[in-house]
């Protein structure tokens, strides 16, 4: 998640658990713990464009590093604040914050590495946008007064809210989930494999990503406690092949391993971009909900096997229309163009 909700949401667990005497250290402690673990984007190379997936998220964000995080943080605290709290103090408040990172970074869609180095498996539970305007300002305040007051039942109350908002994103999640099913099964296709999850900065309208007969289907739909849910249909795209398209190139060639780890990165969710016959694209991530065009991908030139892929985002460009269709989706109305979208009942 972005790092402000990181830094927040590590300081509200200390927080809650200090004493009034402490609050404002703890609050501090959790919060810069609670955004070391993405020191891995550091990890990058010039020549390697996918060095950067594949380590962030990885091992700074895994479950048995959390004790380590933890110590790397309460020390670097520790040479500031070694007089006003003792070390293992420090490191309780520190530990508490390092270890809410991976599990708020696997509510997400991106995908986090929970289990490493027993399992490569990307977690990525959907609950959650990266960015969510609701749920930082929130705990924004929340730690605000906290803080001011020197409440940890302020601080509890944070993270109670923390823990409910992604409860009702579990919710809007299944919910979401069946909406995709019904719709599916209304066209008459097998789901073979789904991808839901929240559109940017909100818990109500959702990317419908689904698999059938070798096609993703794409669809954004709006969910909503208060009323009826809403399709706005997308279009299809082929499933990229891997053991097709690839069944030409030398399997020990960098260019097959480059795409083995962008396949890994995207969870197989692949396809040839719409526009570019030469970019593989991951068709979790798209600005529109509805869209089949991917936020990034690699370029693909079985001519230089040897060298490594370049990665770009191709779609992320806001203009008028795609800002009118998005809000438009995300309130429940009609499109700008007069397209209106099909209702399920709840």
């Amino acid at each position: 998640m972005d790092p402000v909700s990181q830094g927040l949401v590590g300081s509200v667990l200390p927080g809650s658990v200090s004493n009034k005497k402490e609050i404002r250290l703890a609050v501090l402690i959790g919060f810069l713990a609670g955004l070391l673990a993405d020191i891995d984007v550091i990890i990058r190379s010039s020549t390697d464009p996918l060095l950067f997936i594949e380590y962030h998220r990885q091992f700074t964000h895994s479950l048995i590093f959390i004790p380590i995080g933890g110590l790397i943080a309460a020390a670097f605290c520790w040479l500031f604040l070694r007089k006003r709290l003792n070390f293992w103090k420090i490191y309780f408040y520190a530990a508490l914050g390092y270890g809410t990172h991976c599990l708020l970074d696997a509510c997400t869609n991106y995908g986090t590495e929970l289990l490493w180095p027993f399992s490569d498996i990307k977690v990525a539970w959907n609950i959650v946008s990266i960015i969510d305007p609701i749920f930082t300002l929130t705990l924004l305040l929340l730690v605000i007064i906290a803080v001011i007051k020197k409440s940890p039942l302020i601080a509890r109350i944070g993270l109670v809210f923390a823990v409910c908002y992604l409860l009702f994103g579990f919710y809007q999640r299944e919910q979401a989930k069946d909406a995709l099913f019904v719709l599916a099964e209304s066209r008459g296709h097998i789901v073979e494999r789904v991808e839901v999850h929240p559109s940017i900065g909100n818990l109500f309208l959702w990317r419908a990503v689904y698999e059938s007969d070798g096609q993703y289907n794409v669809d954004a739909i709006r969910i909503s406690p208060l009323s009826e849910t809403k399709i706005y249909n997308g279009d299809s795209i082929e499933v990229f092949d891997t053991d097709q398209k690839l069944s030409n190139l030398d399997k020990d060639s960098v260019l097959y391993h480059d795409v083995e780890r962008f396949r890994h990165f995207a969870r197989d969710f692949l396809v040839v971009h719409p526009d570019y016959p030469d970019i593989i694209g991951d068709l979790r991530m798209g600005i529109l909900p509805n869209s089949i065009v991917p936020l990034w991908g690699i370029k693909f030139d079985p001519e230089n096997q040897n060298e490594h892929v370049s990665m770009e985002n191709y779609d992320r460009s806001l203009d008028d229309g795609k800002i009118q269709k998005f809000i438009s989706m995300l309130m429940g109305k009609d499109l700008p163009n007069g397209n209106q979208p099909s209702k399920q009942k709840n």
